[in-house]
């Protein structure tokens, strides 16, 4: 009877069977495997079941080989066709039954094992051993006789041994030592009645041994490698051979070496001794050197062990390490004498000069630097002698010889810095062309320099220039160069080649890559150079180009800092025409502080108090420059712009309130000064809406500021309003009306303001006489209710609010019009006839138009109208001083004549009915 759950199992084997998709067969295994972990003995079993498992058992075996399923997946497969097959057993299987449920029990465990999941093989090891037990017991309830037994006993243990060697990985792999100890020791004493087994287990001891060795378990790797050793030993003639045993003591010498070389070092000698004994291999050899020197043995000792070889084939590269093990100890003697020995055995070999270089490294390490250039020469004098190193030799040559270069050049031994330099130059033939040769001269030419041979550092530098003219490096050179003969021009343009290199990510195909720090390290180091040596014009060139590339924000307000600082003295030594493109520079350093503090929030390390405190400086440097340049309004404007525009990176207090409401101010009123001058209507419109976008900046900052304190005395909305009505005015804009709706409706409004609205109102192109006539007669009115009347004042304001309402040279004067302008002047003779204070200047222009006016009347017939605006002039010319007899004849015979028409005139009117 079989249950639900194994049937489920059976039917998932049948798809699996038949199915071929890889991702299907991987969903299809992980299925099984979680359902086979489930199903017990109650499950039930059936002759289909076993038949299913060993099929599947047979298909995994197919299909691991075709790579169709992995190892682990294979592991799952059996662990399901293994337990299946346990299902059916019974309570009395047959010997072939029993057989093949050792095999896949075996199987099972190991496949786990080897996928690394050693828990889970120990399950199906025991069963295995069960089974083995089992089918002992029926072969023995069969048998005929003692041979009967014998054979049988012999075929059973084959399967024993196994399983205990795979009960032996298992319990290393989970690191139970005292059980793997067990089953190895009863592996060990079946080894007589299994003498082919030595080989498999030496190794398998010998791979306990290195994976022990491998996790630092010294004391249980030098057990495993002795018991390697040792079954090594138990049968000739299948032992794993002399190489595999002199293997297995190497690693024995090395385990009791790094275990505790002073406490194990005889048993480590004496394991190397026998591994050299049994297979003399150039590891051991090594490490038996090695061991000596560790001990501290003496050079005899250590002579000896080194002669163990000599007369056996070694390579080079095995000889090369062995001196410098030598060396690197100490042993200068045996190590030196050693590497004279070797050039003999391989004089035809083409890496002899491997041996040289070591010499002459060694030589250098042990402080003989005359015997190393000794050295150094006779390889020199074989390049040319037809004795040349290999490729690979000459490089590390040139590594060494620039190494000891350098160290000279940091101690400052610039000569003898030159002597190494001159030795690799040796190495390249005339005419030749290559990057490492353009970087040496340019290291010889830094030697030139710091001895003051400048015409030699200048050789140099043209052969690097020759070997690489697109060298960030050695443009360098031509700078320092320059700097040092004080050749301005020529250091300029060293240090703007400089920056054009540092601008490319990378030079042509064939070039080598200049790293972009390189590129900032030496724009910031010739920078430098040009301080110390006072050319300001250099250093500032430098310090624009690295301003350019710096991504290090505290560095790059470092270089901006001292550019505008070297700019701001330069603008004090020179003349008006030179500042001109100073100050676009200026403006230039300020735009690249403003954009790079905004990009600066994106920067862990530069934080927000530095951001604020560099936002300071720079909105200062803006303002006090816009104030020192106020003879030229762009200019001006152009900093109180940036001043604003990097005071928006500090925190809004009063102080940056005001300062934010004065730059936008100040740019608004520079806009509107420049729209007043000749410019093309398009460039007026465009000032002109620049200036209205500052104002409404502006309103909004005026609106926080004036929440902060008392400003009742600060001019601010009255400048507002000016600038505002003027550019809205002079833009024809449809809202000027509202605006100005806003302002009748404040009785607070200033005379003065109302009288430049006036102006503005008819100022071109802006044309307004509706608007400047009301803000003229409110004007008048403050005026009247002053306690005491300002006359002149008030003559000024009267004179305008005339001349808009009786423009000269009209001839066609309307009625009310005149009813109108004459109200205005008998408010004129009103404040006349009341002060002496009026201007007679302005008496007398009063004067002229009552009288011209009456004059045009006379003319045009109507007399009534002349006789009016005569007698208006008469009046007023009564209140003029010394000018007075100039006009009083002519006007008072003028006059008398109107009189006179206006009689006549009268006379033939006709009379009015009664």
């Amino acid at each position: 009877m079989v249950g639900a759950r194994l049937a489920a199992v059976e039917g998932l084997v049948r798809e699996l069977l038949k199915e071929e998709a890889p991702s299907r067969i991987a969903a299809l295994t992980e299925e099984l495997f979680q359902a086979a972990g489930s199903i017990s003995e109650e499950d039930g079993s059936a002759a289909e079941v076993e038949e299913g498992a060993v099929s599947l058992w047979n298909w995994a075996v197919t299909k691991h080989t075709g790579s169709v399923v992995n190892d682990e997946q294979r592991a799952k497969l059996r662990f399901v066709a293994c337990r299946l097959v346990c299902l059916c057993e019974g309570s009395d299987p047959p010997e072939g039954t029993i057989r093949r449920q050792i095999l896949m029990c075996m199987k099972t465990g190991k496949g786990w094992i080897d996928i690394g999941k050693a828990d889970l093989a120990d399950g199906f090891l025991e069963i295995a051993m069960s089974s083995i037990e089992k089918l002992y017991a029926k072969l023995l309830k069969g048998s005929d006789g003692e041979a009967d037994i014998h054979v049988h006993k012999a075929d059973v243990e084959k399967n024993l041994f196994k399983v205990l060697s795979y009960q032996a990985e298992s319990a290393v792999a989970q690191g139970d030592f005292q059980k793997a100890v067990m089953c190895v020791q009863r592996c060990k004493d079946m080894l007589m009645k299994l003498p082919k087994e030595t080989c498999y287990l030496s190794i398998l001891c010998y791979n306990f041994g290195v994976e022990t060795y491998e996790w630092k378990r010294y004391e249980q790797s030098s057990f495993w490698l002795s018991q390697s050793y040792d079954i090594g030993k138990m049968d000739m003639k299948y032992s794993v051979g002399k190489q595999m045993q002199a293997k297995v003591l190497r690693l024995l010498a090395t385990a009791y070496f790094e275990w505790d070389c002073n406490l194990y070092l005889d048993k480590a000698l004496k394991a190397v001794s026998l591994a050299n004994q049994e297979n003399l291999h150039p590891a051991g050899v090594f490490l038996k050197v090695k061991i000596l020197l560790k001990s501290g043995a003496s050079d005899e000792d250590i002579s000896s062990a080194v002669a163990e070889f000599l007369h056996h084939e070694m390579s080079l590269d095995f000889c090369l390490n062995t001196a410098k093990l030598l060396l690197d100890h100490g042993r200068e003697s045996v190590g030196f004498d050693f590497l004279k020995s070797v050039p003999e055995r391989f004089e035809s070999s083409p890496d002899l000069g491997k041996i040289t270089l070591l010499h002459v490294e060694f030589l250098l390490q042990n402080k003989r630097e005359l015997l190393a250039k000794q050295k150094v020469e006779e390889i020199i004098i074989g390049h040319y002698t037809g004795k040349q190193l290999l490729p690979e030799a000459l490089n590390r040559l040139h590594i060494i010889l620039w190494d000891r270069a350098a160290k000279h050049y940091e101690a400052k031994s610039y000569s003898e810095a030159l002597h190494w330099y001159n030795y690799s130059v040796s190495f390249y033939t005339p005419g030749q062309i290559d990057q490492n040769l353009a970087k040496l001269q340019r290291n010889m030419a830094s030697c030139y320099l710091h001895l003051k041979q400048v015409d030699k550092a200048k050789e140099a530098v043209k052969e690097a220039e020759r070997c690489d003219p697109n060298s960030i490096f050695t443009k360098f050179c031509v700078y320092k160069i320059a700097v040092m003969e004080k050749d301005t021009d020529k250091a300029v343009e060293a240090v703007t080649e400089m920056g054009k290199l540092a601008e490319k990510s990378s030079q042509h195909e064939d070039k080598l890559r200049v790293d972009e720090n390189t590129g900032t390290n030496l724009l910031s180091l010739a920078a430098q150079i040009a301080l110390e040596n006072e050319q300001q014009v250099v250093a500032i060139k430098a310090l624009e180009y690295l301003s350019e590339h710096l991504q290090d924000c505290r560095q790059l307000f470092a270089a901006l800092k001292c550019l505008v600082r070297l700019m701001l003295s330069k603008f004090m030594a020179e003349n008006e025409e030179k500042r001109d493109e100073d100050i676009n520079s200026m403006l230039t350093y300020l735009t690249l502080a403003h954009k790079r503090l905004a990009e600066s929030f994106t920067e862990e390390k530069f934080t927000g108090d530095m951001r604020i405190l560099e936002a300071h400086w720079f909105r200062k440097v803006a303002w006090n420059l816009a104030v020192q340049f106020r003879g030229c309004p762009e200019k001006m404007r152009d900093f109180f712009l940036l001043s604003f525009k990097l005071s928006q990176f500090c925190p809004s207090d009063k102080a940056v309130l005001i300062a934010q409401k004065t730059c936008l101010l100040m740019a608004a009123a520079v806009d509107l000064e420049m729209g007043r001058q000749q410019v093309t209507p398009s460039e007026q419109t465009e000032l002109l809406t620049q200036a209205l976008q500052h104002l409404q900046a502006c309103k909004e900052i005026w609106k926080v500021l004036k929440l902060t304190g008392d400003f009742a005395k600060d001019p601010t909305d009255t400048l507002l309003l000016l600038y505002e009505f003027e550019a809205r005015s002079k833009l024809n804009d449809p809202t000027l009306h509202n605006l100005m709706e806003s302002v009748w409706e404040q009785p607070q409004t200033e005379v003065k303001t109302l009288e430049i609205i006036a102006s503005l109102a008819m100022e071109s192109p802006a044309r307004y006489p509706v608007l400047c006539k009301k803000a003229l007669k409110s004007a008048l009115n403050l005026h009247r209710k002053q306690p005491v009347v300002d006359a002149v004042k008030f003559s000024k304001c009267l004179h305008s609010l005339i001349n808009l309402s009786l423009p000269t040279g009209l001839t066609d004067l309307d009625a009310c019009v005149l009813q109108e302008v004459w109200h205005y002047f008998e408010d004129a003779l009103s404040v006349v006839s009341s002060t002496d204070a009026y201007p007679e200047t302005e008496i007398l222009w009063l004067m002229t138009r009552a009288w011209n006016t009456g004059i045009f009347q006379y003319t045009v017939g109507k007399y009534k109208e002349a006789e009016q605006w005569c007698g208006l002039g008469m009046r007023l010319l009564n209140h003029l001083g010394s000018l007075k007899k100039s006009y009083e004849g002519h006007m008072i015979g003028l006059y008398s004549e109107v009189l006179d028409k206006l009689d006549r005139a009268k006379r033939f009117l006709p009379n009015e009915e009664e």
